[in-house]
């Protein structure tokens, strides 16, 4: 109740404030208020104003003034005796109302019950539904959107959402209950990073949550800071490093698939976390990594090595180590600040770094060393300004997307050359998708040539790669040999996204901005 209370103390002031003003203005049209906080009626004919005579039940009582009758006295209303009406025959103060009417049953003009069932059925996901996770900020209010992509009818709408306690930086999705065995039933969770050092785990099956199922690496008390300012530049200060928790904002998370209990974290506190999750709420780290000299931007856990991680830093730096050796470093030192770094599912030994100067490299594992000096396999100038968005499409050898500062989103195929065997890189497909800067892309893990977006502008697009004829030509082979066979889609939406209710605010400069973190 007290987290609820701090994300809406502002909503609650401006309540209070709306209340007083439409006092004010009621009051203002004559309609005033006594000191007794009772409307005074000033409708009735001023004849009989000071008559202090009232008709009940046909007749007329004489009584005295309003300022001699006693307020809780009731026996005029002759309660005591209203149930003994003979034949059924209604009498006393209501006996004119006939329009009232009861029923033994149901009442026809209830449809409470069918509205309930209709809610039932659109809060129920299907099968064939995707779930698209946006973590966004608007008007200085942080919270977690959950949306329902139908591709068999293009429709893309917000299923449920709930509030952050501040700046989300980063998600990532888990089906591991926190504080249960391995074995434990699989479920729906999404793990969030904020500017707090805590990380936040919440139940995407559980609608309308106002508290996550766990918070890992929670502060004592004696260490405790004051929430999160509405602006992130107004955190206070972070305190000691400290090897059971972070004590600065969690910028990347990655869950372990093969040990389905670790994930990892990378902080603005220079260090990389691994958590037990069955530990459940209030759990310290089991390891804690200091081998970067600047804030860690990001981690990822190796898919063919379930041990080995591989971070990124604003040091310039990407490292790999083996968990279990933490001593045995290997890495490379780029010229340039890390923002996304990805594994290659269909490479054991090969990963993609995306840049902040726009360049997208590969390397290889197996050539990083204690020297810092490996060579990547290719390296494309993907987009003008940073790269902020990389990801490996689960379904098709080869084909990455990447999206930029510069506001496009990007589809590239990666291939090997027969002669060289070097890889070569081509741009398939490129998409300015109204996101703004696009700070997400992510694959979808059911349709081999569908993407999700988001950006600096709070929108989520879907594109379907597979309505572009250069992309269908060129990814053609590769459907084939994945299995997947689908079509040219001629006709279908290319791009499908949520409909704006508030169309006039896009025109309105005095409109708050509204910024998506991560996706």
């Amino acid at each position: 109740m007290n987290r609820i209370r701090e994300l809406a103390g502002a909503e609650f002031e401006d309540a209070d404030a709306e209340l007083k003003s439409l006092i004010m203005a009621s009051q203002t049209e004559g309609d005033d208020l006594d000191d007794g906080s009772e409307w005074e009626d000033t409708s009735s004919d001023p004849d009989e104003s000071n008559s202090g005579d009232m008709e009940v039940d046909g007749a007329v009582q004489k009584g005295s003034t309003d300022s001699q009758k006693d307020p809780n006295d009731i026996s005029e209303y002759q309660l005591d005796t209203y149930d003994d009406e003979e034949g059924g025959v209604a009498s006393g103060p209501f006996s004119n109302m006939k329009w009232l009417l009861s029923h033994d049953g149901d009442d026809p003009y209830v449809t409470l019950k069918e509205d309930e069932a209709q809610e039932r059925e659109e809060a129920e996901i299907y099968p064939t539904d995707n779930l698209i996770v946006v973590a966004k900020v608007e008007a200085d209010v942080a919270q977690m959107e959950v949306f329902v992509y139908d591709e068999s009818k293009d429709n893309l709408y917000a299923h449920h959402d709930f509030m952050l306690p501040s700046f989300p930086l980063c998600i990532e999705w888990l089906d591991y209950q926190p504080n249960a065995p391995s074995t434990s039933k699989t479920g729906n969770f999404i793990a969030v990073g904020t500017f707090e050092p805590e990380i936040e785990i919440w139940s995407l099956d559980t609608m309308d949550a106002v508290y996550p199922d766990a918070v890992l690496g929670k502060l004592e008390k004696t260490q405790q800071r004051g929430p999160v300012a509405a602006k992130p530049n107004k955190r206070k200060k972070a305190g000691k490093s400290n090897d059971s928790f972070h004590i600065d904002s969690v910028l990347g998370l990655s869950w372990n698939k093969a040990h389905r209990n670790l994930l990892a974290s990378a902080s603005a506190d220079k260090t990389v976390k691994l958590w037990d999750l069955s530990g459940g709420s209030g759990s310290s780290a089991i390891r804690s990594y200091n081998i970067h000299q600047d804030k860690v931007q990001t981690v990822h856990w190796c898919p063919n090595e379930s041990t080995v991680l591989l971070t990124g830093g604003l040091d310039h730096t990407l490292r790999m180590f083996d968990t279990r050796a933490p001593t045995s470093v290997v890495g490379v030192k780029l010229n340039e600040e890390i923002e996304v770094l990805r594994w290659d599912p269909w490479d054991p030994s090969g990963f993609y770094v995306a840049l902040k100067d726009g360049s997208v490299r590969n390397f290889d594992a197996r050539t990083l060393s204690g020297k810092m000096d490996s060579a990547p396999r290719f390296n494309i100038a993907a987009h003008h300004g940073s790269a902020l968005g990389l990801d490996v499409n689960p379904h098709l050898r080869g084909c990455i997307a990447t999206g930029g500062h510069d506001e496009i989103v990007k589809v590239w195929d990666v291939k090997t050359n027969a002669t060289t065997q070097e890889l070569d890189v081509s741009m398939v497909a490129s998409k300015e998708l109204g996101v703004g800067k696009a700070f997400s892309v992510t694959w979808s893990p059911d349709d081999p040539l569908t993407l999700a977006a988001g950006g600096s502008t709070g929108k989520l697009q879907v594109w379907d790669v597979s309505t572009s004829k250069d992309a269908f030509r060129t990814f053609k082979s590769k459907l084939y040999e994945a299995g997947k066979e689908i079509e040219l889609r001629i006709g279908k939406s290319e791009v499908i996204g949520v409909d704006d209710d508030d169309d006039d605010d896009e025109n309105d400069d005095d409109a708050d901005p509204t910024s998506a973190f991560g996706m």
